[in-house]
């Protein structure tokens, strides 16, 4: 039975990894910065990896992956980590990880549309129902409806919940993250999952040393290891990140469809919802457990379509 849900057991597992990450960066992100996290933690999974590969395959770097894998892979984890995670990131410092994450429901939607356009995957009446859906849900908590005094009597207007820069740097990792993936199926094919994610990985870490030498950053590197507790969240999250939450949502698209998987992996924005208030002491308003609630509803009828 296991043996034939490889696919969405990967994907559920991802789910939590990805919950554990999101909070620990939030925090992290908030000592230390959000592009600090970014490359500590790709350098921390990176020899995570290769200890993994070491023990598991042999080599301490995947030798045996063809020219079209690396290409591909490389240009998923430069997508990936450095456009999408990095914009999603800051989103965590602005709007928070939970608001974040739910923006980040959009990722099936987006990844089903790439799937369609790039990898020629079917797009049913049911799935472009589970996008205005999911998107739906999304709007109903980022959008608020004010009511303000004019000329003419009060009038009502629709108004962003949350500060605009922080909705986008949010969109703006979905749809990295969405393209990541397809790139990341369309390149890994039948390779091993671990060693796919450890050459994303190293793309991204190769990315953003060049991003950081050029712009001068490696004194906030420098300062963020002398944040104990911030070093300690970007540890931990490093492991359920880019290598636990990775790995796994590669096996997860390895085995079962992008949009099934990304469908199962975006039930973060239900999963964050309890830990937000008893970790983070966040207040969770109705319309917010709703509005998760209808996405993760849209997000499941693509998974039926």
């Amino acid at each position: 039975m296991f043996a034939s849900h490889i696919g969405e057991i990967a994907a559920l597992l991802t789910a939590f990894f990805w919950t554990t990450t999101s909070m620990v960066f939030e925090i992290a992100g908030k000592r230390i910065g959000s592009l600090t996290v970014n490359i500590i933690r790709l350098y921390f999974a990176f020899i995570i990896y290769s200890i993994y590969l070491w023990i598991t395959r042999g080599m301490l770097f995947p030798t045996d992956a063809t020219q079209q894998a690396w290409l591909w892979l490389s240009l998923s984890g430069l997508v990936g980590f450095v456009l999408g995670d990095q914009l999603l990131f800051q989103a965590f410092v602005l709007i928070g990880a939970r608001i974040s994450m739910l923006i980040m429901a959009l990722v099936p939607p987006l990844t089903a549309l790439m799937g369609w356009l790039l990898l020629g995957e079917t797009l049913t009446s049911l799935n472009i129902i589970g996008m205005i859906v999911t998107i739906s849900g999304v709007t109903l908590v980022v959008l608020e409806r004010k009511t303000t005094n004019g000329n003419n009597g009060d009038k009502n207007k629709l108004k962003l919940s949350y500060p605009l820069v922080g909705v986008l740097f949010a969109f703006g990792g979905a749809v990295g993250q969405s393209a990541g993936l397809v790139l990341s199926k369309f390149g890994m094919k039948d390779y091993n999952a671990f060693s796919a994610s450890q050459i994303r990985v190293f793309a991204g870490m190769v990315g953003f040393t060049i991003l950081f030498t050029l712009r001068g950053k490696w004194k906030n590197v420098s300062a963020g290891f002398h944040d104990r507790k911030g070093l300690k969240y970007t540890t931990i999250g490093s492991v359920f990140g880019p290598f636990l939450g990775v790995a796994f949502s590669l096996i997860a698209v390895q085995n079962t469809s992008t949009g099934v998987a990304s469908t199962i992996m975006s039930i973060v924005p239900v999963l964050i919802i309890p830990p937000a208030v008893i970790f983070l002491k966040e207040k969770v308003t109705v319309k917010e457990i709703i509005g998760a609630m209808i996405a993760v509803t849209g997000v499941s009828l693509l998974f039926m379509g």
